[in-house]
This record gives C-alpha cells, structure tokens and sequence, in this order.
C-alpha cells in the first residue's frame, strides 16, 4: 500500500534503537524525511547512517534529552514544521511502588506524560493550519492491564491517554490525528530489563523468565520491532484520516477482552 506520506516531514522521539528506531524506519521507507532522537550521539549517528542507506531518504540525526527545553529546541531547529511526532520516551525502570520517592514518581510523569504533551503543543498550530498532522504516542499495553513494578510508568502514561483524548476530538476536523500505540511484549531492550527484573524477584534465570513469558502470550512469542513500526507507519498514514483519539493495543492476544 502507497501511504500516501512521501515528502512529509516526521520527528521520532527516542529512536535510535527498539520501537523508536522501527517507527523512524518505516516512516523513512514510506518516503517521509525523518529526524531521529537520542541521548547516545555515537548510536544515533549510526542509526541514522543505518537507517538513510535503507530507506533512500533523508535521516537527520539529533542527539538531546527532549524533557529539556534545550532538547526540544534542537529537535524542532532540525524540523520547524513536522507532519507527523511519535511521541516515545524510556520508562522509568521496574521497580516496588514502595520505593518510589517523589522525585522519582515526578521524573516519570515527566518523561512519560508531560514531554509528549509539550511536544504536541509545539506541532499542533503548524498542523492544523496545513490541514495535515499524525500525532502517535508509544504508551505502553500496562495502560489497559497495569503490571505490578510497572506502576509509575503505567499510571503517567494513561494520564498522558486521557490528556489528549480530548484533545484529539478539538482537531479532528484539520485533518490532524492522535492516536496511541500500546506495545505488548516486544523484543527490545526494554523487555531484557523487565524480564531481568521478574527473574531476580522469583530467582531463576532470565532464559526461564523469558519462555514463562512468551508461554503467557497466545501467540507464543516476543514481537519484532518491525511488526510495531508497520502500524505505526499505517496511523501516520493518509488513509488513517477518520481514526483518532484511539488505543491501538499490540500485544499478541495478551489482554483477554472483547472491547
């Protein structure tokens, strides 16, 4: 499918490795112009030079910390005007809710509710005037069924779902969108950490942690960044005009609902 997206300009947050990098990468294979973001200059550049060999298309490679207004100001220096933002930011890392202190709960709500919400204020005049805009958060699928040691990630996170959910609804009609993507059990980084952290809470080895994990998920495995970055690439899209305001869960079967 032709989606329609070639010439626009994209920012991916947090991409240059795992759900962020196959965001970037699919949106650069549809044609679009894509700034990446990260912290590690090393690793960003290589996966920007990765990433424009693939794809053909122009990848602009913007190392900053994008919960500093200095961080925001590099990225949109780089890209005044983008089309489409994937929102994405690290969660805070598995931890007892009992061990939190209050700087640390801040830190998350920053970082997962606050900085998309301020980025999303920065791109919605300039999309709405052009009558074009794809705004997509990567959240998390411990929105729809929380995970205990998951619990400030989860809770910034579904306070960033219902902040824009209205939102959402006040832009619809200049063609700009906001959706979520709520990723499951993906194999990235982020997974290795968390299935670290159940494997020393239960004392076994992260391996066993690992299968007793895919063995839970009906589709008996992990899923592939690629996977993710495709839906991603699809809400950016032009056909996905008429979707908004929407919780896309991929999580292979995981959360046992019908609605």
């Amino acid at each position: 499918m032709n989606l329609g997206i070639a010439g626009r300009k994209a920012i991916v947050c947090a991409s240059s490795r795992g759900l962020g990098k196959a965001c970037a990468r699919a949106l650069a294979e549809a044609g679009c112009e894509v700034v990446i973001n990260g912290r590690d200059a090393t690793r960003l550049e290589a996966a920007a030079a990765e990433l424009a060999s693939l794809s053909g298309t122009k990848v602009i490679a913007v190392a900053a910390d994008v919960a500093t207004p200095e961080g925001q100001a590099a990225l949109f220096a780089a890209c005044p005007e983008p089309d489409i933002l994937v929102n994405n930011n690290a969660g805070p890392p598995p931890r007892d809710f009992r061990e939190l202190t209050r700087q640390q709960i801040i830190d998350g709500v920053i970082a997962n509710m606050v900085v998309a919400i301020e980025l999303t204020q920065k791109v919605i005049g300039p999309m709405t005037a052009n009558k074009f805009g794809r705004i997509v958060n990567i959240t998390s699928g411990s929105v729809k069924m929380p995970l205990a040691g998951l619990d400030l990630s989860s809770g910034a996170r579904a306070g960033l779902t219902a902040f824009l959910a209205g939102v959402a609804r006040t832009v619809a009609d200049r063609n700009v969108t906001i959706n979520n993507i709520l990723p499951g059990a993906f194999d990235t980084d982020r997974l290795k950490s968390a299935i670290g952290y159940v494997a020393k809470q239960k004392g076994i080895t992260p391996e066993e942690a690992a299968a007793q994990r895919a063995a839970g998920i009906p589709a008996k495995r992990f899923g592939q960044p690629d996977e993710f970055g495709a839906a991603c690439a699809f809400l950016c899209s032009a056909q996905a005009g008429y979707i908004t305001g929407q919780n896309l869960l991929i999580d292979g079967g995981v959360f046992n609902g019908a609605f």
